[in-house]
């Protein structure tokens, strides 16, 4: 093995967010950039004990730009730093939510993946990379701090001097000392997948006629979906469009939204629509449900999954609780109100959850940013919740459109929609939440026609199961109807900041279930504009999407 340890320039960069590291494709590609983030993931691990002498890593991606030249500087920079097996997706390719389920089944030591989920890709676009602890969920804070501070002062990074990894063949093969198995990257999550939906039921009601439409957009769910959903459900050929992954996804943007998943939009709101349709994103890990012009928010998904998980055989026994992000409507913790299960309100990102399914405390979770899943696996997943909705509709036999109506007609209906608008500079994001913010002592108590202001804050959360305390999650403005209106920066995006504004109001009374959600929520959006200043403030008369 011809080793190489290759002096390497620390980071003078900004703390990666809670999915990891993303940047555009040009800053992984400059000299030693990558290779310094990957040699802080091995140095951290290593030194933590969470991969200790002899450990097997996973390793893939989404198939973006880069992918696979970053795969075979990682499994060149493993081979280096000790790492003896890896377990690398054919192609490259491994969705996120697979990855989980591999890094699980076999019991690794946890997995590295490359992936800007839903941010565009190519030459031009975003990359990304994160590191999966061995419960195959993201890496909690002291994991991903000491990274980053092990990014910000290493000296050096080691790395063989090799040939590739001959990436398109299934079988094993050696580098350097080390031992790099590529696998089927479908094949163990699709078993997963058939354990715990009704694969029959679902075949019978698309033998009787039923039609869908999935959208995997040119990204990594393509695969998975030809494989399981034509393949071993049975949805005629041709059901799954958009299925080849490419490595700029077609220069789309592979966000299963109304406004990015048009293609699928058109289809679903069109005379000869099918009776269902569904897109998940970039690496997998999130979904948009529709009907026939129908569109189903993320928060009453989540909903109607919990108040239907009796039907799916993985969730027959019964489930232990529901968790949900802050910014996702209420709607879950009414189903858990009923089914006398405890529900759990957490920050954004999916790490907060696996502590809680890893304690066995809830099973099913939602954000209301298209994610959705549950302990099968630690990330979230967007082919489950498509095949859970599918097992749904398998069972009742019932449109989706009406699924819904009956659904708030026992629970009520958490009107719900969200904001967002990106790519703003980050001074003025940043002053638009101050703006907000400022006015927390003195909102309170007062009122905006019949809305009054019951409370302010800037959500909190400390962990149940490890007492870490999140703060700065958002800021709340709450009202005495039960409304709300929520503030909160992303950080998922590369360029500019986005500012993502949520807006909630319950409505009992079914004869106003049918009302259209803008309008319904008109007070909220102008009481929102009010306390922003938003117009001013950003120049923008409207948001960039509104979900």
């Amino acid at each position: 093995m011809n080793l190489k340890v290759v002096a390497a320039t620390p980071f003078d960069d900004q703390k990666p967010g809670t999915s990891g590291l993303r940047k555009k494709v040009a800053v992984f590609q400059s000299a030693g950039y990558l290779e310094n983030f990957v040699q802080a993931i091995f140095d951290t691990i290593f030194d933590n004990a969470a991969a200790p002498s002899g450990s097997t890593l996973v390793l893939g991606g989404d198939g973006r730009y880069y992918n696979r030249e970053a795969i075979q500087i990682i499994l060149r920079m493993a081979a280096a730093n000790g790492v003896a097996k890896v377990l690398v997706g054919q192609g490259g390719i491994l969705s996120t939510p697979a990855a989980s389920c591999v890094i699980r089944k076999y019991r690794t030591c946890g997995g590295i993946i490359l992936s800007a989920s839903h941010n565009p890709g190519g030459p031009e676009g975003d990359f990304g990379i994160k590191y999966n602890t061995g419960n195959g969920g993201p890496a909690p804070e002291k994991i991903t701090d000491a990274i980053y501070a092990a990014s910000r002062s290493l000296s050096r990074y080691r790395i063989i001097d090799a040939a590739g990894v001959a990436l398109d063949r299934i079988g094993s093969y050696t580098l350097g000392g080390m031992s790099v198995e590529v696998i089927d990257p479908v094949a163990d999550y699709a078993d997963l997948m058939e354990s715990l939906f009704d694969f029959a039921a679902i075949r019978d009601l698309i033998g009787g006629g039923f039609r869908l439409c999935f959208d995997a957009m040119h990204a990594v769910t393509g695969p998975y979906a030809k494989e399981i959903l034509e393949r071993r459900i049975g949805a005629p050929a041709g059901s799954v469009i958009n299925g080849v992954p490419l490595p700029d996804f077609g220069q789309g943007h592979p966000d299963p939204n109304l406004t990015y998943a048009h293609e699928l939009v058109a289809i679903m709101y069109g005379a000869a629509a099918p009776d269902f349709g569904a897109a998940s994103d970039g690496d997998g890990d999130r979904n948009m449900i529709l009907g026939r012009g129908f569109f189903v928010t993320p928060s009453d998904s989540l909903a109607v999954i919990a108040a239907n998980a009796a039907l799916a055989p993985g969730y027959a026994d019964g489930i232990a609780g529901i968790a949900r992000s802050m910014p996702t409507s209420a709607a879950a913790d009414r189903v858990a109100e009923k089914l006398g299960v405890p529900c759990f309100e957490t920050p954004t990102g999916w790490k907060f959850f696996g502590n809680l399914m890893d304690a066995g405390k809830v099973t099913f979770c939602g954000e209301e940013s298209f994610g959705t899943g549950s302990s099968h696996v630690r990330e979230k997943d967007g082919l489950w919740a498509v095949l859970f909705w599918l097992n749904i509709l398998a069972r009742r036999r019932l449109p989706v459109e009406e699924i819904l109506h009956r659904h708030w007609a026992e629970f009520g209906r958490n009107i719900y929609s969200r904001h967002d608008y990106e790519a703003l500079p980050a001074v003025v994001a940043a002053g638009v939440m101050a703006q907000v913010k400022g006015q927390f002592a003195t909102l309170p108590g007062s009122s905006f026609g019949d809305y009054r202001v019951k409370f302010c804050d800037d959500f909190s959360y400390t962990d149940p199961i490890d007492g870490s305390l999140s703060s700065g999650q958002g800021l709340r403005i709450g009202f005495d109807d039960g409304s709300r209106i929520v503030f909160r920066l992303s950080g998922t995006g590369t360029e500019g900041a986005t500012l993502r504004i949520y807006l909630e109001a319950f409505e009992a009374d079914p004869a106003r279930h049918r009302v259209d959600a803008q309008q319904a929520l008109a007070a909220l959006i102008r009481i929102a504009d009010e306390v922003s200043q938003l117009r001013p403030r950003t120049g923008r008369a409207e948001p960039t999407v509104i979900t």
